[in-house]
């Protein structure tokens, strides 16, 4: 059948010529004799023949059905975005583009699709290259050939393209990139498959004054975007200290790497576990209040009191932070190379005005735990909202980066260093919405009705006219028969106008303009004294019809 459906076979007391059935002759008519004997055909019942003539005693006739209508929904952990979900993102990168090109950074549009090899450091399993992304093998001539794979990510794409580009790119290269990732993992409330992504990044930078930028640049686009200062920080730490103080912990060497693993997932947890559940991740293990066990790194008191020494290091400016990090690692170069570039960055920083109310340095965070090289940042809303137990939390993490020296080498060989960050966006805009600068509805089109159909050109024309003055607005299409219709239409697309001209308006040169967002109030609360004061439909000469629609909008702007 067409577009690949499937035939449901008929049941067996139907099928015609097949094993168990009975054969049958050609037209319908009565059996042929087959193994055994021929069932005599039943005498004649007038009553049964009349409510069932294609059944035989005990049968009925199977409806023939047509092929099954595809279900009409979305697949499990995705979701559809409507018109003002779409120009609230669409606005906010924008905004978020403008800052970016400020810094100096071009944009790069790369395909959906990569080689899994070329996405290999960010699968969760390499040995299975279709775990965690949305990947498939191409099969030319009846030939395998590569796995492909939709992008994990926004970085990895990078990597591939400055490592093909890298003779015709300057470097340093600084790209923005915005767009949507996949993951193959399981989906749950709030967690999609596809959501978008926004990335900046220097490749080709070695000196941390590409890290201090970075972090000045998502200060500059927070704020930029609405989330004024006061309400968020952003948070920076070194990979490289996190590794000294392994080492000073006795956590250094591949045959502890899954006890470092469990340390650095331990700090990562301290905001919601608190030092006390830290540190006894550090030991044991802790059970939590539903009775879950979570074992723990197994450390030694000695050991777990250096980690927690780093836990608790950060002080009340970022000097005495750096000075007890620095005590902290003191025997070990590779931490106290962090150190140094810790205290660079802030120096930088100072010098350019963004003080630790804005950017400050936290040994807490741990990004990446075998990713980043260097340099780790994280942007926290620090503002309450409430979870869904109505109990008060921080909104947490919208954006987060680092350093990482190593990912173009794999397809190089050759080091090179890069830095950026990356900003969830859909989490940006849902806590634009919890701060009111975002409400994710949007005023509608003003809706020019049509009281006579053979006058359409004239409403296309009041249409036109609106448009070319920058006024968004739109014809009524549908059946105009009934004008309660449109009006209601109008309000389900949250329309702040509407224009009426019936044939006594058109002969008299004028036109009615309805304010719907004033009717609204005025239906819900307003007395007779402020309608007459402020009626809701204005009779205006037809070439002021701009101009009063344009007064209509400005004042229901909010």
């Amino acid at each position: 059948m067409a577009g690949g459906e499937a035939v449901r076979p008929a049941p067996p007391y139907l099928a015609a010529n097949t094993p168990g059935g009975p054969p049958q002759a050609a037209g319908g008519g009565a059996p042929l004799p087959g193994r055994g004997q021929a069932r005599p055909p039943l005498p004649p019942c007038p009553a049964r023949d009349k409510a069932r003539p294609d059944s035989r005693k005990g049968i009925t006739m199977a409806k023939t059905k047509g092929p099954r209508r595809p279900r009409a929904e979305t697949p499990k952990g995705f979701r559809d975005y409507f018109g003002a979900e779409v120009t609230e993102r669409t606005e906010m990168l924008r905004t978020i583009a403008e800052v970016y090109r400020l810094h100096g950074f071009d944009a790069l549009e790369t395909s959906a699709v990569e080689t899994v090899e070329a996405l290999g450091k960010f699968l969760p399993d390499v040995d299975r290259p279709n775990a965690g992304v949305f990947a498939w093998q191409e099969d030319e001539t009846g030939q395998a050939t590569d796995w492909l794979a939709l992008r994990y990510d926004l970085t990895a794409p990078l990597a591939r393209v400055y490592a093909q580009h890298r003779n015709d790119l300057p470097t340093p290269y600084r790209r923005y990139a915005m767009g949507p990732v996949w993951r193959n993992e399981k989906p749950g409330p709030g967690r999609y498959r596809q959501f978008y992504q926004c990335d900046a990044d220097i490749v080709g930078a070695p000196n941390v004054a590409a890290d201090a930028e970075i972090c000045a640049m998502l200060a500059d686009t927070l704020e930029a975007v609405g989330i004024p200062r006061g309400d968020y920080v952003v948070r920076v730490n070194s990979r490289k200290v996190l590794n000294g103080v392994m080492e000073a912990a006795g956590l250094g060497g591949e045959d502890k790497e899954a006890a470092r693993g469990i340390v650095l997932r331990a700090i990562d947890k301290l905001d919601r576990l608190g030092p006390d559940g830290v540190r006894a991740l550090l030991g044991e293990g802790r059970t939590d209040e539903s009775g879950d066990r979570a074992e723990g790194a197994g450390l030694a008191p000695e050991q777990a009191e250096i980690v927690m020494g780093f836990v608790n290091a950060k002080r009340a400016d970022g000097g005495a932070t750096i000075a007890a990090l620095r005590d902290l690692v003191a025997g070990s170069q590779t931490g106290l190379d962090g150190v140094s570039e810790l205290e660079t960055i802030g120096r930088l920083l100072t010098a350019q005005g963004y003080g630790t109310d804005r950017i400050e340095i936290d040994p807490s965070v741990v990004r990446g735990l075998g990713y980043y090289t260097g340099p780790v940042f994280e942007a926290e809303l620090t503002f309450q909202v409430e979870d869904d137990k109505g109990r008060p939390v921080r909104f947490g993490s919208v954006a987060g980066g680092g350093r990482y020296d190593d990912l173009v080498k794999r397809f190089t060989g050759q080091e090179v260093p890069a830095t950026g960050v990356s900003i969830g966006v859909d989490r940006l805009l849902a806590a634009l919405r919890a701060k009111g600068r975002a409400t994710g509805a949007a005023a509608g089109p003003v809706v020019v009705t049509v009281m006579d159909r053979e006058r359409m050109a004239d409403y296309q024309a009041m249409a036109q006219e609106l448009r070319a003055a920058g006024i968004r607005a739109e014809v009524y299409l549908g059946n105009p028969k009934n004008f309660g219709n449109q009006l209601k239409y109008a309000d389900r697309r949250g329309s702040p106008v509407a224009v009426i001209e019936g044939t006594a308006e058109h002969a008299a040169g004028i036109v009615q303009i309805k304010d719907l967002v004033l009717g609204a109030k005025i239906a819900e609360s307003a007395s007779l004294e402020e309608w007459k004061d402020q009626p809701a439909q204005e009779e205006v000469p037809r070439g002021d019809l701009v101009a009063r629609v344009r007064a209509m909008l400005d004042r229901a702007a909010p």
